[in-house]
C-alpha cells in the first residue's frame, strides 16, 4: 500500500479520470454466474444433508436466483421467498403473481405466489393463512427430498416455523448454508464485484468534488446515493458519514449538520452496485484547502497502518485466529474506540466470516480458514476517549493462490503520513 505515488492537491481535488462506461450490460456470462451460486447452494446442502432449502432474505434469495422484485421493502416483510431442492426445483414464491419479473432466469423452474400470512397483510388471521404456506413448503419436500425432511431455512416468524413443524418437517439452519455457500466467489462473481467497486469508487469521485465548507452531511451523502443509481447500481446499506465531532465516536448517520472548514470527514460506503454486488470502502477526507492538524494526522496514519498491515497478512491457508493473533497490534489508548469486526466479508452484503479482534477473539471469534476466491473488507476505526475526530479506512480485498489482492483503490491521504 506505501508503494503507490503519493498524488498532488490539484490530483487530489480533481475527479479522478474513468471510463464511461454505464453499466447497462454485464462483462461476463451472467447466466454462468447464476447457475455457479444456485450449485454452490445445493452443494452445501448436500453438505448438511438438507433435502430442502427455504430462504426469506432477499439477499438469500437474490443469490439463489437473481431475481429482484422490490428487494429493500420485500426485506420488511414475509412475502417472497424461495425454495431450493437439494435434488429437484428451484421455486419462487413472489410477492403477487407477476412472472415477467422472473423471464429468462436459467435459476427459476417454477413460479408461484406466496401465500402470505404476515400481519400488514392479514391481520389477525394470520395464523390460518400460515397453514397454506406451511401445506405448499412441506408438499415441496414430500415430492423431492426422497424421505429427507431436514429443511434448512434462513429466517422465518413463529407462524411459519410452527406451521412447517407441525407438517413433520425438521427445521436446520439456513443461514449456515447459505453463507458457506456465499463464501467462495468464482471469476466472474470478481468481475461483477469490481463494476460494483469501479461504480462506487466513481460517485466516490462526485462526493470529493462537492466536499467544500458549508455542505451538509447529507447533501455529501446523496452525491453518492446519485451517482451509484445512474450508474447501474442499486441502493445503499446505511448512512454512515459523519464530520468533524461527530467522528467520534462512529456510527453516526449523517445528519443536517454542515461541514466546517478544517473538519475531518468520515464514511463507509456500504454501497450495493451493479448486478448487485457490494462495494464496502471507507475513506477519511479533510474538508478544506488547509493541512489536517497534528492529531488528525497522527490518529490517521494509526488507521493507515492497521489496514495496510492486516491486508499485507493475509494469505489462503490462515486461519482466522492466526489472522487475529497477528493483526496489527491495537495500542491502548485506542482499543476502547476499536471497531466491532477486524475483517469481514463481502459479496452481494456484508457476509461471513467476521474475524475478530485478537483482544476479543477468546469470548467473540470462531475460527475457520482463508481460502482463494473469499472476498474480504479489511476495517479500521481509530480514536481515542478524548479526541475530537477518529479515522474510519477500509479496504476491499480478494484472497487468491497465493496472497491477496486488494480490490478497492481509491487513494488513502498518504502525503499525510
Amino acid at each position: 500500500m506505501s508503494d503507490r505515488p503519493v498524488p498532488t492537491d490539484r490530483q487530489r481535488a480533481a475527479p479522478r479520470q474513468h471510463g464511461a462506461m454505464e453499466y447497462t450490460e454485464p462483462a461476463v456470462d451472467i447466466d454462468k454466474v447464476r447457475r455457479y451460486r444456485l450449485g454452490r447452494l445445493r452443494e452445501e446442502m448436500v453438505r448438511q444433508d438438507c433435502a430442502g432449502l427455504l430462504l426469506l432474505d432477499q439477499i438469500n434469495t437474490r443469490y439463489a436466483t437473481d431475481a429482484t422484485n422490490m428487494q429493500v421493502w420485500c426485506s420488511h416483510y414475509e412475502t417472497r421467498c424461495v425454495f431450493v431442492a437439494a435434488e429437484g426445483p428451484c421455486v419462487l414464491f413472489d410477492y403477487a403473481d407477476h412472472p415477467h419479473l422472473a423471464e429468462g432466469l436459467p435459476t427459476i423452474d417454477e413460479y408461484r405466489t406466496m401465500p402470505a400470512f404476515y400481519y400488514f397483510v392479514t391481520g389477525p388471521d394470520g395464523e390460518w393463512r400460515a397453514e397454506r404456506f406451511g401445506d405448499e413448503i412441506a408438499d415441496l419436500m414430500r415430492a423431492h427430498g426422497g424421505g429427507n425432511r431436514r429443511l434448512a431455512v434462513d429466517r422465518l416468524s413463529h407462524l411459519g416455523t410452527d406451521a412447517l413443524r407441525r407438517r413433520g418437517l425438521e427445521l436446520h439452519n439456513g443461514q449456515a448454508v447459505a453463507e458457506n455457500a456465499r463464501l467462495i466467489k468464482s471469476p466472474e462473481e470478481v468481475a461483477l464485484m469490481r463494476c460494483a467497486i469501479d461504480t462506487c469508487q466513481r460517485a466516490m469521485d462526485h462526493m470529493r468534488s462537492a466536499l467544500e465548507p458549508g455542505i451538509t452531511e447529507n447533501a455529501l451523502w446523496a452525491k453518492l446515493h446519485e451517482a451509484n443509481i445512474r450508474l447501474g447500481g442499486e441502493w445503499i446499506e446505511t448512512r454512515l458519514l459523519s464530520s468533524g465531532p461527530r467522528t467520534n465516536p462512529w456510527f453516526r448517520e449523517c445528519s443536517m449538520r454542515r461541514i466546517e472548514k478544517g473538519d475531518l470527514v468520515c464514511f463507509d460506503t456500504d454501497l450495493i452496485g451493479p448486478y448487485g454486488y457490494c462495494a464496502d470502502i471507507s475513506r477519511a477526507w479533510l474538508c478544506g484547502d488547509g493541512r489536517p492538524g497534528d492529531e488528525q494526522r497522527r490518529l490517521y496514519r494509526a488507521a493507515f497502518d492497521q489496514v495496510r498491515h492486516n491486508v499485507e497478512l493475509l494469505k489462503p491457508g490462515m486461519t482466522f485466529r492466526e489472522v487475529s493473533e497477528k493483526s496489527w497490534p491495537i495500542p491502548d489508548e485506542y482499543l476502547e474506540a476499536r471497531y466491532p469486526s477486524m475483517i469481514h466479508g463481502v459479496g452481494l452484503a456484508d457476509e461471513y466470516p467476521s474475524i475478530k479482534y485478537w483482544p476479543d477473539f477468546a469470548d467473540d471469534g470462531y475460527d475457520g480458514v482463508l481460502a482463494p476466491g473469499m472476498t474480504l473488507c479489511v476495517e479500521s476505526f481509530i480514536a481515542t476517549r478524548n479526541s475530537r475526530e477518529g479515522v474510519k479506512l477500509e479496504e476491499q480485498v480478494l484472497i487468491t493462490e497465493t496472497g491477496c489482492e486488494r480490490l478497492s483503490g481509491y487513494p488513502f491521504e498518504e502525503e499525510w503520513l
